[in-house]
């Protein structure tokens, strides 16, 4: 395995967070890359176009519904997602497939996204599209998976049995070997230099009948004990390491215009791709001096959770449940980049109190560890959203290299592969 890369397919893709981490190992071809959204779908052609250097990058990038696994495998000729041969065709060109990524959209596992639902999202839809990722692995039977999810899969119960249970019991159905208690397969991304708290699970599959059943529980202990954590690294990276050299964007006296958009906050200069300041209110912005200021003091008379409600309620006149307000700490990894910090990011306040201000997109990305020539086309709802969506890419890489290291590395040989 010197020289021929690993064949990989990415399922829920989203803007390639998990395929980017596993190109930038050097071990992986990205066969295709499937996802039913617009905007990542651009984003991963463009990508894998301009930093990969696949010429058909846009064949490679299936836009069209995962639960429409038999359409997707075989073709589709579709009104909403045009024509394509599906991945079949491109498995059979690359001469089969040896592993597959990815991960069901989390909101319906997520404890915040069961508590914010009346149902605690067991009406949920998602609760179930780990079937369909199933169903692709059944197919294609490559040597290993990897499922990312989030903690939460673990408590979630949308039925009368634990979702997990369900998705062990159909792995297994399908002939792959998980770890026994997936309690150890959450990870904490701040141990693999990710500037932000982040967990996440994530579940290897080895196909019994590759490896055999033994010997795949060992190959398990391996990784999760020894292999993959070799990739972590001693010291947390913060907040200022991560975004400190970004040029300052600080409020402006009068509202300026950028590409249609109003502006509250100067252009950076030199001019960073994506780090564009959101338009912020003059109530806001008063506000986000306040609670910096009031951290740089050490006065700290606002980071308690029933103060930031408290002023919640004083400047706005509403009340909420939880805390709307949060400022990064220089020295401290981030809080966790979030999908709906498209929405107003107020708990994602820059530290620095001359600023005044939210993060942008390129802080969020590097917040979630995308390198700086990995450039986001589209909105602020689509870029924020996709970004928060996604699976570090440093982390992603560390996962690679480790995967990588037990499929084809000298470990195995140990374990009479």
């Amino acid at each position: 395995m010197e020289n021929k890369k690993i064949n990989t397919i990415d399922l829920f893709a989203g803007c390639g967070g998990l395929m980017d981490g596993f190109e930038q190992s050097g071990h992986y071809q990205t066969i295709a890359a499937v996802e039913w959204e617009k905007a990542p779908c651009r984003n991963l052609a463009v990508r894998l176009k301009d930093k990969w250097k696949y010429e058909d990058a846009q064949s490679r990038v299936l836009r069209f519904d995962i639960q429409r696994t038999d359409e997707l495998c075989s073709g589709w000729d579709d009104e909403e997602y045009g024509k394509s041969d599906g991945l079949d065709s491109l498995i059979e060109k690359a001469g089969g497939i040896d592993l597959i990524i990815g991960g069901p959209p989390c909101q319906a596992y997520s404890i915040a996204g069961r508590v914010r639902d009346e149902h605690g999202m067991r009406d949920d839809y998602r609760n179930y599209l780990f079937e369909s990722y199933l169903k692709v692995v059944d197919r294609y039977k490559p040597r290993a998976f990897v499922f990312e999810n989030v903690p939460g899969i673990l408590s979630a119960k949308p039925d009368d049995r634990p979702i997990i249970e369900i998705i062990k019991e159909s792995f297994d159905l399908a002939g792959y070997r998980v770890l026994p208690d997936l309690k150890d397969a959450v990870i904490d991304f701040t141990e693999y230099s990710v500037p932000q708290n982040r967990k996440r699970m994530i579940i290897l599959g080895l196909r019994k009948e590759k490896f055999g059943d033994q010997t795949c529980i060992k190959m398990l202990e391996l990784f999760y004990k020894n292999i993959l954590p070799g990739y972590r690294t001693e010291k947390k990276k913060t907040v200022k390491q991560a975004i400190g050299d970004l040029p300052g964007l600080y409020p402006l006296k009068e509202e300026m215009r950028y590409e249609g958009r109003k502006l509250s906050h100067s252009l950076p200069e030199p001019f960073v791709l994506n780090h564009v300041a959101r338009w912020q209110s003059r109530r806001d912005i008063e506000i986000f001096e306040l609670l910096t200021k009031d951290i740089e003091s050490g006065r700290c008379e606002y980071v308690s959770t029933q103060a930031l409600k408290e002023l919640y309620t004083q400047k706005t006149g509403k009340i909420s449940n939880v805390h709307k307000y949060h400022v990064l700490r220089w020295n401290e990894p981030s809080n966790l980049i979030p999908a709906h910090l498209y929405k107003d990011g107020l708990r994602h306040i820059h530290p620095d109190s001359a600023q005044q201000r939210t993060i942008t997109v390129r802080e969020a990305a590097r917040l979630q560890t995308f390198p700086d020539d990995y450039i986001f086309y589209g909105g602020n709802v689509e870029t924020y959203k996709m970004i928060g969506n996604a699976v570090p890419p440093l982390f992603s890489k560390c996962l690679a290299d480790a995967v990588y290291d037990l499929l084809y590395g000298k470990d195995v040989s140990r374990l009479n592969c």
